[in-house]
């Protein structure tokens, strides 16, 4: 598998996982409430959650794709086509407020386990990585790699998931960058948008 195809596995998941989800709005509130300190835990378990779906589709849809390959070619046009709206809803949505529900102050945090869990349970019922890592992310597989892609995909995944939290529990965490980064909201998510639209357009075209 040559550098170049690990290059696009990894640019295509971190668009997925920069896209607004339940995760981002969930790390944002703890860093929020807790402090980044704690809300390191909740990102580590975004990225065992991420890596769980990648391992369930890999072991369990690449069966199914072997005994009916028109399954892969129906999936990945279903990909792109999931890549163009989520590309629409983000442009369409960019001018939206960022809001943080207020929260009580004086409930107690959770330990950094329970984090862990809350944010692994939070990724396996997101509905996003469901759709992607069954449609975007095996078809940019290719059939039968050795095991070390599988290990270097799986790590590019939790440092995608995990990391990009990270970033936003950081920001939130911050006067200043969490009143910088809402100024420039619109731009940021706009562009966004459009590299998502141009990735699911590529997709349906290769």
């Amino acid at each position: 598998m040559t550098v170049a195809a690990l290059l696009a596995i990894y640019l295509v998941h971190l668009a997925a996982a920069i896209s607004p989800g339940p995760t981002t709005l969930l790390a944002a509130r703890s860093a929020a409430r807790d402090g980044f300190d704690r809300a390191i835990f909740l990102a580590i378990g975004f990225g065992i959650g991420a890596c769980l779906w990648a391992i369930a589709a890999i072991f369990g849809l690449a069966l199914l794709f072997e005994l009916a390959p028109v399954l892969l070619t129906a999936l990945k046009f279903m990909g792109a086509a999931y890549l163009i709206y989520l590309a629409i809803m983000i442009w369409r949505h960019a001018s939206d407020p960022f809001e943080i529900t207020p929260t009580d102050h004086a409930e107690k945090p959770k330990s950094p386990r329970a984090l862990v869990w809350l944010g692994m349970a939070t990724q396996l019922a997101n509905p996003k990585p469901a759709v992607f890592f069954g449609t975007i992310f095996l078809t940019f597989l290719p059939p039968e790699p050795p095991i070390w892609v599988y290990a270097v995909v799986l790590g590019m995944i939790f440092i995608n998931d995990a990391g990009w939290n990270l970033i936003v529990a950081r920001i939130f965490s911050l006067p200043a960058p969490r009143r910088a980064y809402l100024g420039l909201k619109p731009v940021i998510e706009r562009v966004f948008g459009g590299v998502l639209a141009l990735l699911g357009a590529r997709l349906a075209m290769n």
